[in-house]
């Protein structure tokens, strides 16, 4: 199957001219598809790599909310007009090699919070290790879960 998007890990979001953070139709489209089309696209995951697989919660404390929900694309479709409505079928969600790891994350109540900042007011992480279907994280020892990525912001 083609890959029609890679990225690089390594590199800034800001230095990939198929990644963005926003829908706008002045963004230019970075590859077209013909309907039905079967392809693989590549993503960074929505902090843009601020977030580290290790064990300090230090960068969702100072995670900067500006600069998130990174996009891959966008890719045009063959014979689309603006205003037409499509239909995707997302096939598989799978990890990159490079970074079969996801994170749980609660925000410090100073920089935006979470849900319950009165009950955790500071910030904390657990990073999960993706195995086939199962998800199991160093820092909640003996649980495991059927714990698939979810493909995020999709427009």
């Amino acid at each position: 199957m083609e890959t029609l998007i890679k990225v690089d890990l390594s590199a800034a979001p800001t230095k990939h001219d198929v990644i963005h953070n926003r829908w706008h139709p002045d963004i230019p489209i970075v590859s077209w598809v013909k309907p039905g089309a079967e392809f693989r696209v590549e993503c960074i995951d929505w902090t843009g790599g601020q977030i580290k697989n290790d064990d300090s919660a230090q960068d969702i404390h100072v995670v900067d909310l500006t600069k998130v929900h990174y996009l891959s694309g966008p890719i045009g479709v063959e014979g689309a007009e603006p205003g037409d409505l499509l239909a995707v079928d997302i096939l598989d969600v799978g990890v990159l090699p490079a970074s079969a790891w996801g994170f749980t994350g609660i925000f410090a109540k100073e920089n935006g919070g979470g849900f319950l900042t009165e009950h955790y007011p500071d910030a904390r992480k657990a990073c999960w290790n993706f195995s086939g279907i199962y998800a199991n994280s160093r820092h909640i020892p003996g649980v495991e879960f059927a714990g698939i990525m979810h493909p995020g912001l999709i427009g």
